[in-house]
């Protein structure tokens, strides 16, 4: 059981498996990614920086986010999960946004919202 300070909810990382990747799918977004972030996923695939950048990122202003793929008319996934097994493909890799969720600002004292976004949010005991 996580516990982050200042939140007044936990997250059970045993839900992950139970969900499908609910927070790796739904609704079109950004899944921001720095250089650093950029060239440990390119190493994890065994690609040169410039081969990943093209093959699956996008610019937005001066930042950079993983693209998205369409699984349905109405739900779209980063492109690393893997809709077969319900998961992440570079779960060992992946970026600073997807390894802190759900202790997004965001969600500080939105513990319902969160809890509708995820199963393993559950109160504090």
């Amino acid at each position: 059981m996580l516990k982050q300070e200042g939140y007044k909810y936990c997250f059970d990382s045993s839900k992950c498996l139970e969900c499908g990747g609910h927070c790796c799918r739904g609704e079109s977004g950004y899944i921001w990614v720095d250089y650093a972030t950029i060239a440990t996923i390119a190493d994890f695939l065994s690609l040169e920086v410039e081969e990943f950048a093209k093959i699956y990122l996008k610019k937005v202003g001066h930042r950079y986010s993983l693209i998205e793929k369409v699984l349905s008319e109405d739900d779209v996934a980063c492109i690393f999960f893997d809709e077969n097994l319900n998961r992440c493909k570079i779960y060992k890799v992946r970026p600073k946004q997807c390894r802190t969720f759900p202790f997004w600002e965001q969600f500080k004292n939105s513990e319902d919202e969160v809890k509708n976004e995820c199963p393993g949010v559950v109160s504090c005991g």
